[in-house]
């Protein structure tokens, strides 16, 4: 939520548009540009990555397992994000197939070294 409330501040909302709330969000979707959703993704991917990576440190067996089902936790998240809020479907496509489980791959193979 940090990375979010960061691109907030470098990339605000629209004018007179109210994002706090999810009807306001969806409304803002049709008005924002790529830059608008450079924090959200980056959000996404890094909190895969590192919950990936700080799953596997700490789990004794089985780490490939505990990356992809930190990666597929954060997919099911990304899946209701998309049903509830929407969004472009450039968006839609690179978020979902970039940010959840290739991370959390990224998060097991950092975490292994």
């Amino acid at each position: 939520m940090v990375l979010v409330e960061a691109g907030m501040l470098v990339f605000p909302a629209p004018e007179g548009i109210d994002i706090s709330t999810e009807a306001g969000l969806k409304t803002a979707m049709n008005m924002m540009s790529f830059e608008h959703f450079i924090f959200p993704f980056l959000a996404h991917a890094l909190g895969t990555l590192f919950g990936a990576w700080f799953a596997i440190r700490f789990i004794k067996t089985k780490h490939i397992s505990a990356a992809y089902s930190i990666g597929m936790l954060f997919l099911l998240g990304g899946i209701m994000m998309v049903v509830s809020v929407g969004g472009p479907i450039w968006f839609i496509m690179m978020d979902l197939t970039l940010a959840y489980l290739p991370m959390a791959w990224l998060g097991y193979r950092i975490g292994k070294m």
